[in-house]
């Protein structure tokens, strides 16, 4: 289980660094092409949502790595849980539930990384 949670969590941690890290630094324009509901959702907003995604990755890898509050990889996994959750109702209200499948595997994914975090602590 230890095994499959570093799999998981690694493979996880490094695309939220990659997308939260574009949402928190990129300008509207350079996203929009990948991500075109930033255009419906205020700039603030999005770059909040980066923001959180960074600090998920890093609370995926950092507490039970360190072995310091490892709970913490926990509350980081059902926070992307609850990202995603917000992301299927987005494409969902904009007609777009073609464009949740990625939002669906991540929600799966982030939701056994928290299933199997608790099976170490």
């Amino acid at each position: 289980m230890t095994i499959a949670y570093w799999i998981i969590a690694a493979l996880l941690a490094v695309f939220y660094l990659y997308a939260g890290g574009k949402k928190a630094l990129q300008s509207q324009e350079r996203l929009l092409p990948m991500m075109g509901w930033v255009d419906r959702v205020p700039m603030p907003l999005v770059r909040i949502i980066g923001v959180l995604e960074l600090l998920g990755a890093a609370g995926l890898i950092l507490p039970p790595l360190t072995g310091i509050a490892p709970w913490l990889a926990i509350a980081s996994a059902i926070g992307l849980v609850l990202i995603q959750v917000g992301g299927i109702a987005l494409h969902l209200s904009r007609g777009e539930a073609r464009l949740i499948g990625l939002n669906i595997a991540l929600l799966a994914a982030a939701a056994g990384t928290a299933w199997l975090g608790t099976t170490w602590l």
